[in-house]
């Protein structure tokens, strides 16, 4: 069986045409989504204040799983980023099972991300069924994904900017409050913290709870590594992209919670309805719910954008590698791999069909299929920086960015990934979508195993 080399870019056929800017905000855009502006209600109504230490535990494993994808790409740029390093420190299999379970991932998350959107804007068109609105947006995001990696790199920097000056801005309204310098209300200060059950008022089991919520909402973040293969200087970009990533995403995460648990008593039926909306009212700001509405409706375009890049680019590299169908690696003369992209979208158009039959029953049940996929990955990632590292720094090779510490803080990474997974044995809802996953990675192995190279590397150029 012929392998694919892995030590050089694996991106041939695709066109760099990213900017540092760009990928930067991608990886906001994919990190920033209804995780944050819904979910965190939830966490916040499970762990109290203490959903604090959930989101910085959460914050310190993608911290870590950012620097150790770093220091691969930065090394061996490649549109399968943790699939081609899966491959190349664990073997095919490996590689093959990580990268199609992250396509899988992205493509249901696809479907998600439409029929969220589409449940919004249905209340302000009630006459229109969600359906149509579902195929309007996959429609929408599968041409400017058609377009070229340049047009779509613009289109999600702006998507990406939209949420970043929203956060910014209840950011700066919350300090406001809590400091006493909006006009006609009073300094709130920061008595929520403690004032109603204590700061960690459902004690060590709250914030484990919360933080198998708090994981998830985290993930996106692994788009940069993907799209810094199109840039053009991936192994200098990614070390600037990565440390302007963590940095913002962390503000941006911590700074939104502290702002809202301060404010608001944490038990308040307003804050787990949405969190960000029961902030602004209590300022009585006005418009409050059609702002709200809007930045969570491009939340979820900017995160459905970007995950038809991240899995068309995945489908891509897995033809190239041999571990798809050919027909995947080939691509336009702009360097756009139609095919990948047609391919991630179509469970999309399957979807619309889904919610026409079965309106306002599909969202759940996508969000249940995904489950626990990120922890995989994330696991998956930093196993194979422990090996290839290890690989490097036997054979004296010198590496153009190393992770810090290495291996304690790999080693921490892999412990608190283990730590999550456990906390998640013990959730219902988490162990089941946890089992599943493990299955389904489990089966992918093997089918890698049992299956011979499907195709020799390469890409085919399209007239």
């Amino acid at each position: 069986m012929t392998e694919v080399p892995l030590t050089t870019t694996t991106t041939k056929g695709l066109h760099p045409g990213l900017t540092r800017r760009q990928i930067s905000m991608m990886g906001l855009g994919g990190a920033i989504g209804a995780g944050l502006f819904v979910g965190s209600g939830e966490a916040i109504g499970i762990a109290g204040p203490a959903v604090l230490i959930s989101y910085l535990v959460a914050g310190t494993i993608v911290v870590l799983v950012m620097a150790m994808l770093a220091e691969m790409v930065a090394a061996n740029p490649s549109s399968g980023a943790f699939s081609s390093y899966a491959q190349k420190a664990m073997g095919r299999s490996a590689g093959s099972a990580v990268g199609w379970l992250y396509w899988i991932q992205l493509i249901v998350v696809i479907a998600a991300e439409a029929t969220g959107a589409a449940g919004i804007v249905a209340h302000w068109a009630p006459g229109v069924p969600d359906w149509v609105w579902v195929l309007l947006f996959v429609v929408a995001l599968t041409v400017v994904n058609l377009l070229g990696v340049r047009n779509y790199g613009r289109f999600e920097f702006w998507f990406a900017a939209i949420k970043v000056a929203a956060i910014i801005a209840f950011l700066v309204v919350g300090v406001c409050a809590i400091v006493g310098l909006i006009p006609g209300t009073p300094a709130v200060g920061v008595s929520n913290l403690v004032a109603h059950g204590g700061f960690a008022p459902t004690g060590i089991a709250g914030i484990a709870g919360a933080l198998l919520i708090v994981v998830f909402a985290f993930g996106g973040t692994e788009v940069v590594a993907i799209a810094a293969a199109e840039s053009d200087d991936p192994s200098r970009n990614i070390r600037r992209i990565v440390r302007e990533v963590m940095v913002r995403i962390l503000v941006f995460y911590i700074g939104s919670i502290f702002v809202i648990v301060a404010v608001l008593p944490w038990n308040s039926d307003a804050v787990r309805a949405g969190p960000f909306s029961a902030v602004l009212d209590t300022l009585n700001i006005p418009g409050v719910s059609l702002v709200m509405d809007l930045i969570v409706i491009v939340a979820l375009l900017s995160a459905m954008n970007a995950n038809i890049y991240g899995a068309s680019r995945m489908a891509f590299s897995l033809g190239e590698r041999g571990l798809a169908p050919l027909f995947l690696t080939r691509t336009s003369v702009g360097g756009v791999p139609r095919a990948a992209v047609l391919a991630s979208v179509a469970f999309g158009f399957v979807t619309v069909v889904l919610n026409w039959i079965w309106p306002g029953q599909v969202l759940p049940a996508l969000l249940n299929v995904v489950g626990s996929t990120l922890l995989v990955i994330w696991t998956a990632t930093a196993v194979s920086q422990l090996i290839l590292r290890r690989r490097a720094d036997a054979a004296g090779e010198s590496l153009p960015m190393r992770m810090w510490a290495f291996p304690w803080l790999t080693i921490v990474a892999l412990l608190l990934l283990l730590a999550v997974t456990v906390l998640a044995m013990f959730n219902e809802a988490a162990r089941t979508q946890l089992l599943l996953t493990i299955g389904l990675t489990v089966v992918l192995v093997l089918v890698a195993g049992l299956t011979r190279e499907i195709s020799r590397p390469g890409v085919i150029k399209e007239p």
